[in-house]
């Protein structure tokens, strides 16, 4: 799929529109099934992509898969401007739906989930190539060395965090996130989906989006909260969330001290797109 729009109601799929919504809460996209169908098997009949795919609901339930139940119909706009409960999926549920779809349009997304597949299986067995590849990455789209040698840095802290974490009991993808909202709003003063909301982010990744000097505070807060952690030993997840705020509050200190030395604001409405990519 192509990077979505900003607009919430269209997406463009290989030149042709899909409906899709936003999803504020868990911060996802859903896309209309049906219209997804019906740009793969190259249908120009609604009705008859709209058959396809409770034939293939059919076969899929039957196969045991949990694709099916994972969509979610959600109110979607109609050709005649009315709003009709469609099956929709996220983006991990809809490349499922792909791999089931016997179209030549589907094959070159078979082909990419074989290879990132394969991707990882090779990260597993070493993880310098994992390295490799983001910076590879970050310098294609177009960062600066001198941002991506930050970013790759961020990623380092950011896993010993998380392994700290889960040496202290915290396993929940749903924990790391309450923690790290707990973080960001002890040195930014501000909560993480609204320093997204701030940025004019949706789906993308916020530290992607950081300057060089949030990126730096950020991993402040970050190996601050590892190195209390080491010191306090938390047993408990209360625990875990006062010293991810005494972490987070260290680089909030930093933040103001330089804000009212600087007489400018650490935390930046740019992101990558409106940067130019950043720091470049």
């Amino acid at each position: 799929m192509k990077k979505p729009s900003n607009n919430n109601k269209i997406a463009i799929f290989e030149g042709k529109k899909m409906r899709r919504r936003w999803d504020q809460k868990n911060e996802k996209w859903w896309f209309s099934v049906i219209d997804a169908v019906q740009i793969l098997v190259d249908q120009p009949s609604f009705q008859a992509a709209r058959n396809y795919w409770k034939v293939l609901k059919n076969r899929l339930n039957k196969e045991g898969s949990q694709s099916v139940t994972k969509c979610n119909q959600l109110k979607l706009q109609a050709a005649d401007g009315k709003y009709y409960l469609t099956d929709t999926a996220n983006t991990e549920t809809m490349l499922r739906i792909i791999q089931s779809i016997p179209s030549p349009n589907a094959e070159p997304f078979k082909l990419w989930l074989a290879r990132a597949g394969y991707e990882r299986i090779e990260e597993a067995e070493d993880p310098e190539k994992a390295i490799q590849r983001a910076m590879h990455f970050y310098l294609k789209r177009g960062y600066s060395k001198n941002w991506v040698n930050q970013r790759l840095k961020s990623i380092e802290i950011r896993k010993e965090l998380t392994d700290e974490w889960e040496n202290r009991g915290v396993k929940r993808s749903d924990e790391f996130a309450v923690l790290t909202d707990e973080i960001t709003f002890a040195w930014a003063g501000i909560k993480t989906k609204d320093y997204k909301n701030f940025k004019g982010l949706k789906k993308e990744n916020l530290r992607d989006n950081m300057t060089n000097l949030e990126l730096v505070l950020n991993m402040l807060a970050e190996v601050s909260t590892t190195e209390i952690s080491k010191k306090v030993e938390p047993k408990s997840f209360m625990e875990n969330k006062k010293v991810a705020r005494e972490g987070g509050a260290v680089a909030g200190v930093a933040r103001k001290k330089l804000e009212k030395r600087t007489g400018k604001k650490a935390i930046s409405k740019l992101n990558a797109k409106k940067l130019g990519l950043l720091e470049k």
